[in-house]
C-alpha cells in the first residue's frame, strides 16, 4: 500500500478531469489509476469521485481530501528541492524585477550580503513599477507589493506595509488638520499616480469603510516626490509605511486621522512556477523572507 502514491494519483485525476488524462500525466495505464483511487476510497471508506460516463465531479469529501492532498503532495516537493538545494552549488546569474521605491528603500542595502553569502551568483536587477511579465521577459523572481499576488504566478510572502496618511507640521499649521476623510477635499494632495485605487482613497475607520474622491494638484509616479514635496509643507501624501516611518519617527511628517486606517499590501517574491525552482532562486526567496521580517 503506498499512500502517497493513492494521493498524487487522485489529485492527478481530478487536476486532468479524468482517468486517461491523469494515466498520461503519470505515465502510467489507465487501468492502474483506476485501481490506486478504488484502493483509496476503499482504505479511506468514502466516494471521493462521482463517475459517469460523460465526466467526473467530486463529492464534498472529495473536496476536502482534494486539498489536503495538494497540500502535503506541494510539501513534499518543497522538502526535496530544499534537500536538492544544499547539494548542488548555489550559483549563476538570477534575474530579478523590483519596484523603484521599495527596491531603493529596502533591497538595495540586502544586495551585497547577498553576494557576499553566496559569492558565485550574479545579479541582474530590474528597476520597474509596471507589472512585468517574468515568463516573457525572462525575470527568474519579481517583487511586488500588492493586495493580492496574481494567482497565475507562485508567491511567497515576505512582508507587509500600509499606506499612511500624513503631512508636515508646516502645511497643518497653515491648513489645519483633517479630522475625517471627507475633508480631503478641501486640502492640497499630492497624489502617487500609480496607486491601484487611482483617486479613490478607501479608508477602514471606526464606524467601517470610507472612501474619498481626491483631487490632487500634483501627480507623479514617484513616491519620493511626493514625500519631498511633503516634508516642505506642499500638501497631503498617502505613501507606504516603509517610506514615511523616518520622517514619521524624527516628527519630518506626522501621520493623519490614525482613527482610519488605509489599504495594508503584501510584499510578495512571485516567480513562474513552484516546479523546479532553481537552487539559486530558492536560496534568493529564503534569504529575503529572513531579511524583510521586520518591515512595517
Amino acid at each position: 500500500m503506498d499512500k502517497f502514491l493513492e494521493m498524487k494519483t487522485f489529485a492527478a485525476v481530478v487536476d486532468g478531469g479524468s482517468f486517461v488524462q491523469a494515466a498520461d500525466a503519470l505515465n502510467m495505464s489507465k487501468p492502474a489509476v483506476s485501481r490506486h483511487v478504488a484502493e483509496l476510497e476503499q482504505r479511506l471508506g468514502v466516494r471521493l469521485l462521482h463517475r459517469t460516463t460523460r465526466k467526473l465531479s467530486l463529492t464534498e469529501e472529495g473536496r476536502q481530501f482534494y486539498g489536503r492532498c495538494k497540500t502535503v503532495l506541494a510539501d513534499v516537493e518543497i522538502a526535496e528541492e530544499e534537500i536538492t538545494a544544499t547539494s548542488i552549488a548555489v550559483k549563476g546569474l538570477i534575474k530579478v524585477n523590483v519596484p523603484v521605491s521599495f527596491g531603493l528603500w529596502e533591497l538595495a542595502p540586502l544586495w551585497p550580503d547577498f553576494m557576499g553569502k553566496y559569492p558565485e551568483i550574479e545579479l541582474d536587477i530590474t528597476f520597474a513599477d509596471r507589472i512585468v511579465d517574468l515568463v516573457e521577459e525572462g525575470y527568474d523572481l519579481a517583487v511586488r507589493i500588492a493586495r493580492l499576488p496574481n494567482s497565475s504566478l507562485v508567491s511567497r510572502k515576505l512582508a507587509s506595509t500600509r499606506l499612511v496618511l500624513c503631512a508636515s507640521p508646516a502645511y497643518l499649521k497653515k491648513n489645519g488638520r483633517p479630522r475625517h476623510p471627507s475633508e480631503l477635499t478641501d486640502h492640497t494632495v499630492l497624489s502617487y499616480s500609480l496607486l491601484s485605487t487611482g483617486d479613490q482613497w478607501h479608508f477602514e475607520g471606526p464606524q467601517g469603510g470610507v472612501s474619498v474622491t481626491v483631487k490632487p494638484r500634483m501627480r507623479t509616479n514617484s513616491g519620493d516626490t511626493c514625500i519631498a514635496a511633503a516634508r516642505k509643507g506642499k500638501g497631503v501624501v498617502l505613501q507606504p509605511s516603509f517610506m514615511v516611518n523616518a520622517d514619521l519617527q524624527t516628527g519630518a511628517l506626522v501621520e493623519l486621522m490614525p482613527d482610519y486606517r488605509s489599504i495594508e499590501f503584501g510584499i510578495y517574491a512571485v516567480y513562474p512556477t513552484r516546479q523546479h525552482v532553481s537552487p539559486k532562486v530558492r536560496a534568493l526567496i529564503d534569504f529575503l523572507v529572513k531579511a524583510l521580517k521586520n518591515v512595517r
